[in-house]
C-alpha cells in the first residue's frame, strides 16, 4: 500500500483489521525478504513523505521517505553541520529512526528533537527522545509507522561540510563493497568487539553458501554474487554466526532485518 499522505495512512491503518501484520519498507537496503514472501500489509512511503523543510534555529524537518544521502545533501546546501554521517547510510530517514542509524562516530539520536508517526490503530503521535528509547542500532518503538522527524543541527561552513561528505564517500568506496549487491553491514558490533574482526578470525572472509558470499573487501558485508536465494543469504549468515561463536564465544546479532516466510 502506497499512502498519499499522513491522513491517507492514518485512515488505512484505522480500517485494517488488527490481526493483519504491518511491515514498512523504505529503501530495503538492510532488509532480507525470505523466498516465500510476506503475509500481511506491506506499506511503502513515497512522495507524500519526502518533505525536506528548513526551520528556525538550525532545525529541519525530514519526511520518512527521504533517502539519507538526500538528507545529507540538503543539510550541506543549507550550511548545517552535524548530519554528514547520513551520507554513509544507504537507507531512508524512516529506517534511520527505527534503528538509530549511525556511521563514523555519529548516530541519529545525537541530532534528534522529535519524531512523528502513526500507531497501528491509526492515531497520529509525536515522540520525544525519551519516548524513542534509542540504543545501539535500535529503538523501542516497534508498532509505529514513522512519517517524519525534526532534527537539530549547527551552523557550519558549506565547503567544509561538503569536504567531510566527500571524505565519507571516499572511505566507503575504499573499504566497503558499495558497488556490489549487498544489504550493507550484516551484523551489529558486539560490545567491546568489531564484528568484521570476529568474522575474519573465524575464517569466514570469502565464505560462500550457494550464490551468497561474505565480502573479501569487508567481511561484515554479505554479497549476492548473482543468483543467491534469500535462503542462501540467511544460511550463510547463520553459518557465520555459528563459526564466530565456536571460535570466540561471541554471539553475533543480525543488523539486517529478516522478514517473511521460507519458500517451503
Amino acid at each position: 500500500y502506497r499512502p498519499s499522505d499522513d491522513d491517507d495512512l492514518a485512515n488505512f491503518l484505522s480500517l485494517l483489521p488488527p490481526q493483519v501484520p504491518v511491515i514498512v519498507i523504505g529503501a530495503a537496503s538492510n532488509l532480507l525478504i525470505r523466498d516465500g514472501g510476506v503475509r500481511g500489509a506491506v506499506i511503502r512511503l513515497g512522495k507524500g513523505f519526502s518533505q525536506m523543510t528548513l526551520l528556525e534555529n538550525q532545525q529541519v524537518y525530514l519526511g520518512a521517505a527521504v533517502p539519507d544521502i538526500n538528507a545529507a545533501k540538503f543539510l550541506c546546501d543549507n550550511a548545517l553541520s552535524g548530519g554528514s554521517f547520513l551520507r554513509g547510510i544507504p537507507g531512508t530517514i524512516g529506517g534511520a529512526l527505527k534503528m538509530n542509524a549511525g556511521a563514523y562516530g555519529s548516530e541519529l539520536k545525537d541530532i534528534f528533537i522529535e519524531a512523528y508517526g502513526i500507531s497501528r490503530d491509526g492515531k497520529k503521535q509525536i515522540f520525544t527522545l525519551g519516548d524513542m528509547g534509542f540504543v545501539y542500532r535500535n529503538s523501542k518503538q516497534k508498532d509505529i509507522v514513522f512519517t517524519g522527524v525534526k532534527l537539530q543541527l549547527k551552523a557550519g561552513d558549506k565547503q567544509a561540510i561538503s569536504a567531510e561528505m566527500e571524505e565519507i564517500t571516499r572511505k566507503r568506496s575504499e573499504t566497503q563493497p558499495v558497488k556490489s549487491q549487498t544489504g550493507g553491514s550484516t551484523f551489529k558490533n558486539p560490545q567491546g568487539h568489531q564484528a568484521w574482526k570476529l568474522i575474519d578470525l573465524a575464517g569466514c572472509r570469502g565464505l560462500r553458501v550457494g550464490g551468497a558470499e561474505m565480502s573479501t573487501l569487508h567481511c561484515n558485508f554479505m554479497l549476492n554474487t548473482g543468483n543467491a536465494t534469500a535462503h542462501d543469504i540467511e544460511m550463510l549468515g547463520e553459518t557465520v554466526r555459528e563459526k564466530v561463536f565456536a571460535h570466540s564465544g561471541v554471539n553475533l546479532e543480525w543488523e539486517i532485518k529478516i522478514i517473511g516466510e521460507s519458500a517451503s
